[in-house]
């Protein structure tokens, strides 16, 4: 069994405060209060991984941001190396009417992804424990990519020891990716946050950049 070692949020009230009576408190519905800033969300995760939030998951404001460009109604959004699910769990929420996928290697991830998913009761976003090089990209319509493979060649801000550093694991990734986001069809939305100018080596129009050019969002040719 897993256990949080936080507390509950505390009630919020609503009703100004009367000297001599007692005032209901009327409780936030609790997805709401996740979903609000980065530190509320943090909440749902082990305190190790509350302290790289920061550098490791993606910020709220550009999760909801990339969301809004890919939810298409109906359409099926893979996040590629989801980490924590904080991505398809924030558009979840945001964009029902799209269901979002994470793939993530790494088990400790993926199983406290999940059970935030379980928590939160989002039942449009879920999470495949595997590797990149066992998806069929052609089973989703759009894609998030935040620099997953950074982190093989990055042994200062490294999440844990379980991946190994290597340059050469890092260009063989990322020519997968490019390769498997080439093939995709016409129409296909790609958003990047921090990485991967290569898009418009394999037909991906940029079609809009944040001012300080880390959020990008493409659309294939």
């Amino acid at each position: 069994m897993d256990a949080y070692p936080f507390s509950h949020f505390p009630p919020v009230c609503n009703a100004p405060a009367k000297t001599g009576l007692i005032i209901p408190l009327q409780t936030e519905p609790l997805n709401v209060a996740l979903f609000r800033t980065d530190a509320d969300f943090d909440w749902l995760y082990p305190e190790h991984f509350q302290l790289i939030s920061a550098k490791q998951w993606t910020p709220l404001a550009i999760a909801r941001k990339a969301a809004e460009f890919l939810a298409e109604s109906g359409a099926k959004v893979l996040d590629i190396g989801s980490g924590i699910g904080k991505f398809c769990l924030t558009g979840a929420f945001f964009y029902p009417e799209a269901t979002f996928y994470g793939v993530e290697q790494r088990h400790e991830l993926h199983h406290y992804a999940k059970i935030a998913k379980n928590y939160t009761q989002l039942e449009n976003a879920y999470f495949i424990h595997s590797n990149i090089t066992q998806i069929n990209f052609k089973e989703f319509d759009h894609f998030y990519f935040f620099n997953a493979f950074y982190e093989n060649i990055d042994r200062e801000n490294a999440i844990d020891d379980t991946i190994e550093t290597s340059y050469s694991l890092y260009v063989y990734y990322t020519e997968y990716l490019l390769a498997a986001l080439k093939e995709v069809k016409p129409g296909t939305r790609l958003v990047t946050y921090q990485c991967l100018d290569e898009a418009l080596q394999i037909n991906f129009k940029l079609v809009w950049t944040s001012e300080d050019s880390l959020l990008r969002m493409w659309i294939k040719e």
